[in-house]
């Protein structure tokens, strides 16, 4: 396939190209510092600013879907940032008439019990809170969109370097715990669920979780 995959050099979007590729999948990176990115003959890297949606538009036409692993963590207004960059996604994507957009989701926004998500507990980090808020604001905002095609990912509540195994499971909106009552995954697998779902799209205008 032939996709655009948006902030490739980041820490999940970095493994998501290495499983694109590996999969033999055409890449269209759109980061904003190209130099980060190694040559590869399946990849095309290109500069962006996901804020800018008319040239966003025309540099994802032509593609047959759109990964988005963009974040907003290092910015001061975390939150603000992040939900102003994937509505500027968003229309693009629609402008473009690529047909499918896949989402790198957080964990905060899963259950851990009825009425109550992770990002609500006394105990989630602050680090990661606008984060997790901006994300829990763009899935709302999927949600009641009725005419994309989306689909979100969201990891476990850790997700590390580790063995692309291939052994997980999938869950919807209820954060996944192994037996221990660890929640957690590799990026290796998160990459392999995402991939997974682009090439067999089992989650279509939905959110599903992956984990151990």
């Amino acid at each position: 396939m032939n996709i655009t995959l948006i902030g490739a050099s980041g820490f999940i979007g970095s493994g998501l190209l290495k499983e694109a590729l590996s999969r033999g999948h055409q890449v269209t990176a759109l980061v904003t510092r190209p130099d980060r990115l190694a040559p590869h003959p399946q990849l095309r890297v290109l500069q962006a600013d996901i804020a800018d949606t008319p040239t966003l538009a025309n540099l994802l036409r032509g593609h047959d879907a759109v990964i988005s692993a963009f974040s907003g963590h290092a910015q001061p207004d975390v939150r603000g940032y992040y939900v102003k960059g994937m509505q500027s996604l968003i229309a693009a994507v629609k402008e473009s008439g690529v047909p499918r957009l896949l989402v790198v989701g957080g964990a905060g926004s899963l259950d851990i019990a009825p009425g109550q998500q992770l990002l609500d507990s006394p105990d989630f980090p602050a680090e990661y809170r606008g984060t997790a808020e901006g994300n829990r604001d763009i899935l709302t905002l999927l949600r009641a969109d009725t005419h994309l095609d989306w689909t979100m990912l969201s990891p476990s509540a850790s997700i590390h370097p580790g063995e692309r195994t291939g052994q997980f499971r999938l869950g919807e909106d209820t954060l996944l715990v192994d037996a221990s009552g660890t929640s957690h995954i590799s990026l290796e697998d998160y990459a392999v669920a995402m991939l997974d779902e682009l090439e067999r799209p089992t989650h279509v205008r939905r959110r599903f979780t992956v984990g151990y």
